[in-house]
């Protein structure tokens, strides 16, 4: 049985992820004036994730135990983490273990990608279960 994680390890690894990334990377326009803090405000990773600053704010904190892969997802992307970064976000906001909606590699049947080769008189595309083109352009 796992133990649970204590709050402070979710609120550095997010303070840490936060502080790597200026506002200009991420994409916003910068405030005039002195920064009180290095990185993104947590206003600005909320605005980038697309939740409320009051929710982020818990979720950074530890007090929420329901998030959802998406707004973890968000928060991800929005922090831009690597693949192993963000699997330890999702470890860190679900000690448990109880998600399991992560992204997995999709593999096209060998027959179906036979028959999309030998269409070559018309335009033909393969998509994915979330409607990305094979093979995926990320």
């Amino acid at each position: 049985m796992s133990q649970p994680v204590p709050e402070t390890d979710i609120r550095d690894f997010l303070r840490t992820r936060r502080a790597r990334i200026t506002p200009e990377q991420a994409g916003l326009a910068p405030h005039p004036g002195a920064r009180r803090v290095p990185g993104l405000r947590r206003e600005e990773v909320a605005q980038l994730a697309g939740v409320s600053v009051d929710y982020y704010v818990r979720l950074e904190r530890g007090r929420t135990t329901s998030a959802s892969a998406a707004v973890l997802n968000a928060v991800a992307h929005a922090l831009q983490l690597n693949d192993i970064e963000r699997n330890h976000l999702f470890a860190l906001a679900d000690p448990t273990g109880q998600q399991t909606d992560t992204p997995t590699a999709q593999r096209a049947r060998p027959g179906l990608l036979r028959v999309l080769e030998n269409i070559t008189d018309v335009p033909a595309l393969l998509l994915g279960h979330r409607l990305t083109s094979w093979p995926s352009t990320t």
